[in-house]
């Protein structure tokens, strides 16, 4: 296979990853908290010595978007968005972790905890206690959770250095590779879920035109391959 043929295989290998990625925005465009992804697509360049170098693209990096997903009120007194950057820590068997999703419930200990059962974080990396049968629940902008006016601990708010060291996890859940800090500028409003962050409408455009790209990918490897077999055979006559 000539140059040609290698470039137009990593280039329809680079186009079902991307697919893949905006199939799964679009299976998750009403999920909770959900960031969108991309694809970041780069150049890789192997050589060896007496030997012209080989370039090709490859799509291995996935960026998150970090832009803020529309708030739908439902009133619940633990159901939590955060209005700016900062996420929720949440304690999993693997570590902590980060989310955006924030439909908490207390558990049967009264432990603070999401969707998955993990126990939510303070500001001070311990769980969040909230008492049994205590009614009027409020949270603050800041994160301080009264019950019957009296407060009673603080949802922490956290933000990594680095956004781009982010490594998802479970769909909503992300693992920070660098230093987290206290988010200070980000808020959390009492009674609102912040929803997917996903563009429908642009990813489906998205995925016609990936579609398209591949298929017009296939049809030089189906010419070249044509092109090939009829050179094989000329020479074989």
């Amino acid at each position: 296979m000539g140059t040609a043929g290698y470039a137009i295989l990593t280039r329809q290998a680079g186009l079902t990853r991307e697919m893949q990625v905006v199939a799964n925005n679009i299976a998750n465009a009403a999920t909770t908290g959900y960031r969108q992804e991309g694809v970041i697509f780069s150049e890789y360049v192997a050589s060896s010595s007496g030997q012209s170098s080989v370039s090709m693209g490859r799509a291995h990096v996935q960026n998150t978007s970090m832009g803020q997903g529309s708030l739908t009120q439902t009133n619940g007194d633990l159901d939590l968005a955060i209005e700016g950057d900062g996420f929720f820590m949440v304690e999993t068997p693997s570590g902590n972790r980060l989310t955006r999703a924030g439909s908490f419930a207390p558990n049967a200990v009264g432990d603070l905890v999401n969707m998955s059962g993990y126990r939510v974080l303070d500001a001070g990396g311990a769980p969040v206690f909230v008492p049994a049968g205590v009614g009027g629940v409020e949270i603050a902008s800041d994160g301080t959770l009264s019950a019957q006016g009296q407060p009673i601990g603080q949802i922490g708010l956290f933000q990594p250095e680095e956004t781009t060291r982010l490594i998802r996890e479970d769909g909503v859940m992300f693992r920070a590779e660098g230093p987290v800090n206290p988010a200070d500028t980000a808020q959390i409003l009492q009674g609102f879920l912040e929803s997917s962050n996903v563009n429908p409408i642009g990813q489906v455009a998205r995925m016609i035109e990936i579609q398209r790209a591949y298929e017009m990918g296939q049809s030089f490897l189906e010419a070249e391959d044509e092109r090939i077999r009829n050179a094989v055979k000329s020479l074989m006559r």
